[in-house]
C-alpha cells in the first residue's frame, strides 16, 4: 500500500449460498492530512475491511499535492457506484458534509454523513444508502472502523414503505435533473 492511501477501492469478497460474490467499495478521502492517513490505514477503515475478509486495492492518489477537491472525488466515486463497478462507497472530507452534498448531486447516489453506527446501518437498511460520508476531523480511527463495519454489513430491507419512499426520491431526482 502506498504511504498516503488517499484513493482506494476496497474489493470485498462475500460468500453467498456457497458462491463467491465480489463487491467493490471505493474509498475517496479528498485530502491527505495525517488524520486521514491514521483513520484509513491505522486501525480504521482498511483494517476493518481486512477483518471482514476483504482485500483493499489502491487506486493511486498517494500524495498530498496537488490537492484534490471533494466534488471531483465524489463524482468519481458516484460514477463507480452508478456504473456498478462498485456497490457502495466511502467518502471522507473534513466534516463529511461537503462530500455528502457533492455526492448527492448525482441521481441514484444516496449519500449521508454518519458519525454513529445506528445511522450507518439504518441508512442502508431503510434508505438504501450507497455512499457513507465521514468527517476526518470528527471521528477517530476506532469509530471509523465501527462505522465502516456497520455500513458494509447492513443490507437494504426492501420493505414496501422503504421502496415507496425511494421511488418518490427518484421522481424528485428526475425533476431536478430531467
Amino acid at each position: 500500500m502506498r504511504r498516503f492511501g488517499a484513493a482506494l477501492v476496497l474489493v470485498l469478497s462475500a460468500s453467498s449460498g456457497g458462491s463467491a460474490e465480489e463487491r467493490r467499495i471505493p474509498f475517496w478521502p479528498d485530502t491527505v492530512p495525517e488524520t486521514i492517513c491514521r483513520h484509513v490505514s491505522g486501525g480504521g477503515a482498511l483494517e476493518t475491511v481486512r477483518e471482514l475478509g476483504h482485500e483493499p486495492l489502491d487506486l493511486g492518489v498517494d500524495a498530498p499535492e496537488p490537492r484534490v477537491d471533494y466534488p471531483d472525488l465524489a463524482r468519481k466515486l458516484g460514477e463507480a457506484v452508478l456504473s456498478r463497478d462498485a456497490e457502495r462507497g466511502v467518502l471522507v472530507c473534513g466534516s463529511g458534509v461537503g462530500a455528502s452534498v457533492a455526492a448527492n448531486k448525482l441521481p441514484g447516489i444516496r449519500a449521508a454523513v454518519c458519525h454513529d453506527t445506528y445511522s450507518a446501518h439504518q441508512g442502508v437498511e431503510h434508505d438504501d444508502m450507497n455512499v457513507l460520508c465521514l468527517g476526518s476531523e470528527i471521528v477517530g480511527a476506532e469509530l471509523t472502523g465501527e462505522l465502516v463495519r456497520a455500513f458494509l454489513r447492513a443490507q437494504f430491507g426492501g420493505g414496501e414503505r422503504y421502496v415507496r419512499r425511494l421511488e418518490k426520491i427518484a421522481l424528485m431526482e428526475g425533476l431536478r435533473h430531467g
